[in-house]
């Protein structure tokens, strides 16, 4: 095999991290770009999302903080990747505990929002509509 050879069959092997016209990590992290597109989904879904399950749900205003630190363009977009992964996993009917299942149904989804809400700690509570308390 000459030099060209071995230069085109290992070409293939870098294929994958290309998309988009946008070079992706080949480890599996996300881009800046690949965030922004996620972002819109959250955007579009959101609402259905909650409307749907407002009543059903004590943590809807935790949600709404979430994704009102989302849109807030002073917040790194790696740090926004992180939320958008919360609030679709929130959105998406496919998850560890359907969401279909009575009284059960959204614990996984409260233990992924919690775990963030910790994770953000006082970070996300300017982020609350004022009196969210009460």
């Amino acid at each position: 095999m000459n030099d060209k050879e071995l230069f085109e069959a290992s070409d293939s092997i870098f294929d994958d991290t290309i998309r988009n016209g946008e070079e992706t990590d080949p480890l599996g992290r996300v881009s800046e770009y690949e965030t922004e597109q996620k972002i819109h989904f959250v955007e579009e879904n959101l609402w259905t999302k909650l409307q749907r399950s407002g009543k059903k749900i004590s943590f809807a205003k935790d949600i709404l903080a979430l994704f009102n630190y989302m849109k807030d363009p002073f917040v790194s977009w790696h740090r926004k990747a992180i939320v958008v992964a919360a609030l679709i996993y929130f959105i998406v009917p496919i998850d560890a505990v359907p969401d279909i299942s009575p009284l059960i149904g959204y614990l996984d989804d409260l233990g992924v929002i919690a775990s963030l809400l910790k994770f953000l700690g006082s970070e996300i509570l300017p982020y609350y509509k004022p009196g969210y308390r009460s």
